[in-house]
Parts: C-alpha cells; structure tokens; sequence
C-alpha cells in the first residue's frame, strides 16, 4: 500500500497541485482579496494615504530623482507625524506604497521614521527585489494579480501622493484620475503630482482640453506641487475638511 493511500487522499483546499492551476484561477484572485481584508480588518487599517512613483529613485542617484526621493520620505515622515496627532482615532490616514524600492521605500522609510505602520502591496515581477525593509511587517503583501493589489490602492486610499515615475506610476495615476472623474470612487480624495516640471512635461494636461477628450474642470482634480510644504498643506487641508477633522 502507498503511503498516499495509507494516510487517504488529500483535500482538496490542501492540494497544492490543483491550487496553482488555471481552474483555482478565481480561488486565487478570492484569496488576493479576503487575505489582505482580513489582516487590514486585524490591524485597524480603513484609511491610507498612497505614494506613487518610480522605483529607479535612489536616495544617492540622478539627481532629480534622489531629491524626489528625498521629499518622498519627508512627506511621509509629516503625513504620518500629523496622523498620529489627531484625537479622532477613526482615522489614522496610513501612508502605503507599492512595497517596493524607490520613491515607495522612501515614503514606508518615513512612516518608519516616524514610528508609525506603513503598508507595501508588493507584486511579483521579475525585476523587482522584493518588499523594502521599511515596510511594517504585519502589513506587508506580496499579490500576484495586478488588479488585486490595484484595487487594495483604491479602496481603502483616502489620498495619493504621485511622483515623477514610468508606466507603472501612470497606469495608476490614470486609472485613479479614471474612477474619480466617473464617480466610480468610493468618496472624493485629494490627488497630489509632485513635481510640477516632470508632470507638465510628459503629459500636456492643456493638449487633452483643447482637443476635447477632458473637460477644464478635470484639471482640477488633481493639485501639482513642488514643496513638501505644500504637498502638506494641501493634503492636511482637504483631509480636514472632506472629513471633518
């Protein structure tokens, strides 16, 4: 007798070989969403504040980009400071960043700094190294399916920070821009482009009025800045006032 047949077959929530199969597809993009709801659910996290932007940022490489990274982190340090301050303990606006390195590393190393939780919702990609160490632990997700961790961005944001980034960073820029000019989020959010130079010069944000494609009140809902001070200011100003801080 086989030792499989000694110890009777195997479950089937326990067999590894049809879990990893095209037919366990949807059980794979459930467990991607009631994981990560659960662990958020654990740790009291309804709100965050998400940064955007390029992993290639390095605190000691192109210049622009080690300047972007370095506000990134001081954003993160204020934001995280300022949250910790608040007496209404419903919100706690935890910042979260994609988990990886760059400009999301800088902005979970200034939550850090500021002895604060800060989520990563990592992907699996084969050039990226994997979850940065200042991530907190107990928040720290590796997802698979890229809509998953997309919609974990959205859902529970309250804000978004976007720096200079490829087309990682675009695809969520538009994407959130998207459901927040149809209505389809959840609740209105203040949406920051950090960089007035880069943003004003990938996209022609004046090109899409004058051919028709957005309308001028598109422009608005999104603010550019180029100061931490102000990136500040204007995200402690609209979380105070959309929920009555």
């Amino acid at each position: 007798m086989t030792q499989r047949h000694r110890r009777g077959p195997v479950k089937a929530y326990r067999n590894m070989e049809f879990l990893s199969s095209d037919r366990a597809r949807t059980l794979r993009i459930l467990a991607e969403y009631l994981e990560p709801e659960a662990r958020f659910e654990r740790y009291d996290v309804e709100d965050t504040i998400v940064f955007f932007g390029s992993a290639r940022a390095r605190r000691e490489g192109e210049a622009h980009l080690a300047d972007y990274y370095d506000a990134a982190e001081e954003l993160a340090f204020r934001m995280t400071t300022w949250s910790k301050s608040l007496n209404n303990h419903r919100h706690r606006f935890i910042v979260c960043s994609g988990g990886g390195p760059g400009i999301m590393e800088a902005a979970n190393r200034g939550a850090s700094r500021a002895k604060g939780l800060s989520v990563g919702l990592g992907i699996s990609l084969p050039m990226e190294q994997g979850i940065n160490p200042w991530v907190s632990h107990e928040l720290a997700f590796e997802f698979h399916y890229f809509f998953m961790r997309k919609f974990w961005f959205v859902y529970l944001s309250k804000a978004l920070v976007v720096f200079p980034g490829g087309f990682g960073t675009m695809d969520e820029l538009f994407e959130v821009l998207t459901l927040v000019q149809t209505g389809k989020a959840s609740s209105p959010r203040p949406i920051v482009l950090f960089g007035k130079e880069f943003w004003k010069e990938v996209v022609d944000w004046e090109a899409l009025v004058r051919w028709g494609v957005i309308s001028r009140e598109d422009l608005d809902l999104f603010r550019m800045v180029d100061t931490v001070d102000d990136a500040f200011e204007f995200l402690v100003g609209e979380l105070t006032r959309i929920h009555g801080l």
